[in-house]
């Protein structure tokens, strides 16, 4: 028997239906030599402190730092997790082969090789590794399936990753809440976290010190076209106003007119970080709400595997670029013009020297159905648009030049024109984005004449007054960006192509980091703006070791977790250069100064370690269908519009419907009911007979339902 372990049950569902394992077990599914399994995401964690010693419970400033001999997992503390582990490890025992089918990623490999190692495997190990869940993709891959082997180095970055964050992130945290936490409230420090606060900072800080001030431009109207003195600004209106008193004497003559054509480079296709950043400029949407609805699509066969960083295809893809075309059908009219001649196969969109484990975030060709959410139809929408428009000519443009002067201040300006729109017909219907410079937007749309070199004539002059802005706050758009790019500001796409590798946190934690610094009150949001908290520029402050706070640095240990991945960097040698680090870092906090920071909000909180648990990650119930009736134990349950029932209902006749004694039972209310034969107290009851508002429902003998 061979067994498939995925790392949630709706992805089991759609392996086994591939494979025909069809008869659902309690926590795997079965049929056609294959037993199909599931984990709830994460099953196992790190070890906490108190698990290498009772003497680690209380937060003492004098046992750290804390550093295991060597690094143990444990299972999450959760019942549901313990169960299906039971069921894994039982069918790792029986079976003579497992295939890794989970997430294709680092992440994705860390859950499952940590699951496989606390069920003691020993049996031979196969890697699914699958770019979406189309049942064609399913099946290719089970025609391709590598060794466990081939995926050893991502394993090891990834389980270098993990024991990185913890022993900076535990030790940090102990020693920074003792040392200046005032026992209030645990100052939370994290490898990716503090430097990206740090950035927060620095921006607010930036913003706190800046002092605005005014100044003057000349700028004058000749044939109608605004003109920009080409001079410093003035500082004072009594230099502008002699300037403009000149500028009456003089005549305005043309000194150059140049008309030159280029062209716009196609947008490249999305990476995560990429949609996270258009979805927040577009819609405000978060970078952790954009990944849950992308990754809602992939799971719904519409778009390829989301947690990506590249944003090319390999060349094997092109052959299929067509038939993906072919099916968007909701964007016939964009795609028609494509399909009247060979795709084009550009190296800005295929190149196998960019694609690592995966490749950018295309559509599938399962097109999305009419019940998708809003939300899921609009991020469908900008990686569908995107995708189309890669293949669209480059759009052609003609940029204009005009020099000029007034006496001897020299003046100039400049327009821009769509001569051939290429890409951006994919967009043309779309409303125009708010530009930030609504000043030098409205100059580039002057539509500008023929001039001649040499000619004259009277203008028009007149001053302009404005003021000195201060540096823009950060956005989760702008803020990806700068996570991306390890602080730098980087416009261009090739050169952030290059920064990646050094970019802090990966594209699938990044969203988390952010939230995680929202809940600790580090930072808050105001309209779209990212501030940072009194709490969290004192914290910033407080820290002193420009390891722990510099995006560069932290980049640095992204750039040696990437080597990892490639074999080219040891783990061992990174999970010791995190050792020394954090020993040094705790011995100068110790012998240093100590000060109390004071907290936005004085909540009294117990200092206590937060459970490492997967954020986000739900256990994802069992579905009614893989359930048996507890009546007839032969078949299985199905779910109606008022109850769920046996699926054959008229011979067994169990059924148990959604409303008992008035009050609606949720789905996990239900599956308690029918897999445990009770459920937890419950309240909200309004039709019982004997008047009772709260209690126990309990399945009795008859499978009649009752309430004590």
């Amino acid at each position: 028997m061979k067994l498939c372990i995925a790392e949630k049950p709706s992805v089991a569902r759609d392996i086994a239906k591939v494979l025909g394992a069809t008869t659902p077990k309690q926590g795997y599914m079965e049929g056609n030599g294959y037993c199909v399994t599931w984990t709830f995401g994460h099953l196992c964690t790190l070890k906490e402190p108190h698990d290498y010693g009772p003497q680690y419970k209380s937060w003492n400033l004098f046992l750290l730092p804390i550093i295991p001999a060597s690094f143990g997992i444990k299972l999450i503390p959760n019942k549901g997790v313990e169960n299906q582990f039971k069921v894994i490890e039982r069918l790792v025992e029986e079976c003579d082969e497992v295939i890794n089918c989970g997430d294709a990623g680092q992440e994705g490999e860390l859950i499952q090789r940590w699951v496989l190692q606390k069920a003691k495997c020993n049996k031979p190990v196969q890697r699914l590794w699958i770019s979406s869940l189309t049942e064609e993709a399913i099946k290719e891959g089970f025609e391709n399936l590598k060794p466990a082997e081939d995926y050893k180095n991502l394993y090891l970055a990834g389980n270098a990753r993990a024991i990185g964050d913890w022993l900076l992130g535990i030790n940090a945290t102990r020693l920074f809440t003792k040392k200046f936490g005032g026992n209030k409230a645990v100052l939370s420090i994290g490898r990716v976290q503090t430097p990206t606060l740090a950035m927060l900072v620095q921006r607010q800080k930036e913003i706190d010190a800046f002092n605005t001030e005014e100044y003057w431009e000349l700028k004058t109207k000749y044939r109608d076209v605004i003109f920009n003195a080409a001079i410093d600004r003035l500082k004072t209106l009594d230099r502008a106003e002699k300037g403009l008193e000149y500028l009456k004497l003089n005549p305005f003559e043309i000194v150059s007119f140049e008309i030159k054509e280029g062209k716009e480079k196609n947008l490249r296709l999305f990476d995560l970080t990429g949609l996270q950043v258009e979805a927040n400029k577009k819609y405000g949407y978060s970078a952790e709400n954009t990944l849950h609805y992308i990754q809602s699509l992939y799971e719904k066969k519409h778009v390829t595997y989301p947690r990506v960083d590249t944003t090319y295809l390999s060349e094997s893809l092109y052959p299929k670029i067509e038939g993906i075309l072919r099916k968007m059908h909701f964007y016939q009219d964009l795609v028609a013009p494509l399909l009247e001649a060979p795709i084009p196969k550009s190296k800005a969109v295929f190149d196998d020297a960019k694609v690592t484990d995966h490749h950018a975030i295309i559509p599938t060709e399962v097109p999305p159905s009419q019940n998708l959410s809003r939300e899921e139809k609009l991020i469908y929408d900008l990686v569908a648009k995107r995708f189309i428009s890669a293949f669209y000519p480059e759009c052609k443009i003609s940029n204009t030049l005009v020099e000029g002067k007034v006496g001897t201040i020299p003046f100039k300006t400049s327009g821009r024109q769509v001569l051939e729109p290429g890409w951006r017909a994919v967009y043309a219907k779309e409303p125009k984005e708010e530009s930030t410079d609504k000043e030098k937007e409205k100059e580039e749309e002057q539509t500008i004449p023929e001039f001649t070199v040499g000619e004259s004539g009277p203008h028009d002059p007149m001053i302009h007054q404005g003021k000195t802005t201060p540096p823009k706050p950060y956005t989760e758009a702008t803020l990806l960006r700068a996570m991306e790019t390890a602080g730098k500001q980087v416009e261009d796409d090739e050169l952030r192509e290059l920064l990646k590798n050094n970019g802090i946190g990966r594209p699938s934690t990044r969203a988390n980091i952010i939230e995680t610094l929202f809940k600790r009150k580090y930072i808050e949001k105001k309209r779209k703006n990212l501030i940072a908290t009194q709490t969290g520029i004192q914290l910033i402050d407080t820290i002193e070791d420009e390891l722990l706070k510099s995006p560069e640095l932290t980049g640095e240990w992204e750039q040696k977790l990437r080597k990892i991945e490639k074999g080219e960097y040891e783990a061992n040698q990174f999970k010791e250069e995190l050792i020394q680090m954090v020993s040094e870092l705790t011995r100068k906090v110790v012998d240093g100064k100590g000060k109390v920071i004071m907290l936005q909000e004085e909540e009294k909180e117990e200092v206590k370690e937060k459970k490492k648990r997967e954020p986000a990650v739900k256990k994802e119930l069992q579905s009614w269908e893989e359930t048996q009736c507890p009546k007839c134990k032969e078949h299985n349950l199905i779910k109606g519009k008022t109850a769920v029932g046996c699926s054959d209902f008229k011979n067994c006749g169990f059924k148990i419907t959604f409303d008992i004694f008035g009050k609606k039972l949720s789905d996990k209310q239900l599956l308690d009911l029918v897999l445990k034969g009770k459920t937890s107290k419950l309240k909200g009851f309004t039709t019982h007979s004997e008047a009772l508002t709260e209690g126990v429902l309990t399945l009795e003998e008859g499978f009649q339902v009752q309430l004590a």
